[in-house]
This record gives C-alpha cells, sequence and structure tokens, in this order.
C-alpha cells in the first residue's frame, strides 16, 4: 500500500521576509491535486509539521506560521505529527512502526523544503527499504549561501536534490502527473 506523506506544508514559510526567494510555485497546486487523488481513493495520507525550537522561526508551535497551509484545509488525514528535526521518521511518533503496523511498503513525498526535510525524510524511508517515490514538481525551497558565502539557487538546490535521491537509488523522482497519470 502506498502512503502520500505531506512534510511542512505549513503557513510560516510564506513569510518571504524570513526565508528569502523561493522557486516552483506551482508547488501548492500540485501538493493539493495528490492530497485530493489521496482523498478520494481513501489512501493513507499522513501529514508532518515542523514545530522549529528556534525562537525567531515562523514555525514555532502556539503561532499561526505552525499552521497548515489552505491546501490542506479539510484534509481526512490518517496521522498528523509534529517533528524539530528535518526527518519526519524522527517526530513525535515513530513512522517506521506506523507504516509497518498498516502495510506500507511505500510513499509519495511532497512539501517543503526540498532539500531539508523532503530530501532527509526521502532519504531515511529509501534506507529503511521503502520505496520511495519524490514529487519533486510538488515541493518548494528558497536560495540558500554556502559556507563559502556562495548563493545556490531554489532550482539550483531542486536540482541536486534530484540528483542526490536518483543517483545514490534513495528515491524515484518524478513529477505529479506522472503519479497521477
Amino acid at each position: 500500500m502506498t502512503a502520500l506523506l505531506l512534510i511542512d506544508v505549513q503557513r510560516g514559510f510564506d513569510d518571504a521576509a524570513f526565508w528569502g526567494r523561493r522557486n516552483n510555485p506551482a508547488a501548492e497546486a500540485n501538493i493539493k491535486a495528490l492530497l485530493d487523488a489521496w482523498q478520494m481513493r481513501r489512501d493513507p495520507i499522513v501529514l508532518v509539521h515542523q514545530d522549529s525550537v528556534e525562537p525567531d522561526s515562523p514555525l514555532r508551535p502556539g503561532q499561526a506560521g505552525n499552521d497548515f497551509t489552505t491546501e490542506l484545509d479539510g484534509a481526512r488525514a490518517d496521522l498528523v505529527f509534529g517533528k524539530e528535526v528535518n526527518s519526519a521518521f524522527i517526530g513525535d511518533v515513530d513512522l517506521d512502526a506506523w507504516f509497518e503496523r498498516h502495510g506500507i511498503d511505500s510513499f509519495v513525498l511532497a512539501g517543503i523544503q526540498t532539500n531539508f526535510c523532503c530530501e532527509t525524510t526521502a532519504r531515511m524511508g529509501g534506507n529503511l527499504g521503502y520505496d520511495v517515490t519524490f514529487a519533486l514538481d510538488a515541493t518548494f525551497t528558497f536560495d540558500l549561501a554556502g559556507p563559502d558565502g556562495a548563493v545556490l539557487s531554489a532550482d539550483e538546490l531542486s536540482r541536486s536534490t534530484a540528483t542526490n535521491l536518483h543517483g545514490g537509488g534513495f528515491a524515484t523522482v518524478t513529477s505529479t502527473a506522472r503519479i497521477l497519470g
């Protein structure tokens, strides 16, 4: 059985002053399309939210930025939980055990940020033996400066994630249309 795993689809990522320039303005529509398909088929849906411990983060619990975006309004989720680190496999719930109890051996992953929580969760899922499908166009990220001060664009970081996951055998990287087709 294949679950839909939506990572950190939260309002706090709309704060451009905090995060900077993002890529993939179609991500939310693609996330919604995946969610609608899973809901229609009554397949398992897992929603994970980042509970940041950083004092300045818009993703801290107890503030509006921690809430899910409107694309997830009315979602019929089978499991909802928080995490304080990048991987959804290290959170308030033992996701690996939950998947095992529910006969889930594969998942489609979408959400925010492509190169952090989404990539980390996909890598761990692949390492744990799951068949992971990474909906690249249903993720987005932000420009990021490296240790030398050089900035990689959000698009470059997304391409790097796709290459890492594909080249490392962690996940099948594809599009929402292919997943739904």
